[in-house]
């Protein structure tokens, strides 16, 4: 780019909830650009582990517009490669305009229009109309009693990849949710020579039953959505993080490896202190503990409260109440019912571009 350019919309972020908003922004006439730090396509599912698979079906894990094609090798969820490969396809199928290996410094307010942004990146400066954050999660590991002390190996999920990495070795596996699940069913695979593998989480995990899966969750968060936009009260969730039974889980189950134990209370420097006082010598400790939204580029617009979040209102439920140019997507139920994931994140963009377009031609104070 330009040391100076202007533009619409700009989104921060290339992932899955860019590309859904791309979809409507192709559409709505709007000049835009999409802002993404990686250097290839495929957002968060690059860090996944080489036998992540997403827990529903082709069809229910489609962006607007095409679904995903069936996973190959008769699976009923498609692997991490078949969903980088699905996201690659889509952004050239709907030739979103996409710039990648520009990183986003800050976004902050423009001095020299009235209501309007200007996005800092590595690249120079780009004024903009109506800013979109859509960048996701970044990786969180708790703090815990003698973590700096640990001489083990500390790695979050992300940047687990396969089982050999850990051969002959104890491992403890941190986190009650499908990633934990997941690693804890490879690691323990027959094949896979890992030593000692224990499952430590801080609530007993929650399976879901066999014939369930992310179809059901995203009906579930499809009618409280309904229930919210016609003024009732919407019922209990059921949560995402319930952990869906694919095939490498059913089969850890079915060979009893799923057992999980409290959380340790902390890090020796050679192993982990637990509950009942007694200390265990461990090799690698995996924090599956999932992630909190990634905001730093929004620091310098000081819209973030105290939960480290952005107080959003609006008919989307997605805009900035404090910077009313300036909406978030794709962030869990707090920026839509089921937002952070594929299927679900299509209503949350095509909400939120409507708006955008409605602010933006004057219809809609903003």
């Amino acid at each position: 780019m330009t040391n100076t350019e202007s533009r619409d919309v700009v989104v921060v972020g290339g992932g899955q909830a860019a590309l859904a908003l791309g979809f409507y922004l192709r559409r709505s006439g709007l000049d835009y650009v999409i802002l993404d730090d990686q250097v290839a396509g495929g957002g968060s599912w690059r860090r996944g582990w080489k036998s992540l698979r997403a827990f529903s079906p082709a069809q229910w894990s489609s962006l607007p517009g095409w679904l995903m094609p069936r996973a190959a090798g008769g699976s009923d969820y498609p692997s991490r490669d078949e969903v980088i490969s699905y996201l690659n396809e889509y952004e050239s199928r709907y030739g979103l305009k996409i710039m990648r290996g520009v990183r986003v410094l800050s976004v902050e307010r423009n001095p020299a229009e009235a209501d309007g942004l200007r996005v800092e990146t590595d690249s120079g400066s780009i004024a903009a109309r109506a800013v979109i954050s859509a960048t996701g999660g970044s990786p969180f590991i708790p703090e815990v009693d003698g973590s700096g002390e640990f001489r083990g190996r500390q790695l979050h999920s992300q940047e687990y990849s396969r089982p050999d990495d850990f051969r002959g070795q104890r491992v403890v596996v941190v986190g009650g949710g499908n990633s934990g699940a997941q690693i804890v069913a490879e690691l323990t695979e027959p094949d896979s020579h890992v030593a000692h593998v224990t499952w430590a989480t801080l609530t007993p995990p929650s399976f879901l039953p066999d014939e369930i899966d992310g179809r059901y969750l995203f009906e579930q968060a499809t009618a409280r959505y309904k229930a919210q936009q016609e003024g009732r009260t919407p019922g209990p969730p059921r949560s995402l993080g319930d952990i869906v039974m694919v095939a490498s889980v059913k089969a850890a189950r079915d060979r009893d490896s799923l057992n999980a134990v409290p959380m340790f209370t902390g890090l020796t420097p050679s192993g982990v202190q637990w509950t009942n006082g007694s200390e265990t010598k461990e090799d690698a400790i995996i924090w599956a503990t999932g992630y909190r939204p990634a905001l730093a580029h929004l620091d310098r617009l000081d819209v973030m409260n105290e939960q480290g979040r952005v107080v959003l209102a609006g008919a989307a439920g997605t805009r900035s109440v404090q910077v009313p140019r300036l909406w978030l997507v794709g962030y869990g139920d707090w920026t839509g019912y089921a937002s952070a994931t594929l299927i679900g994140v299509g209503r949350s963009a095509r909400a939120t571009i409507q708006e955008v377009e409605m602010s933006l031609s004057g219809k809609q104070e903003g």
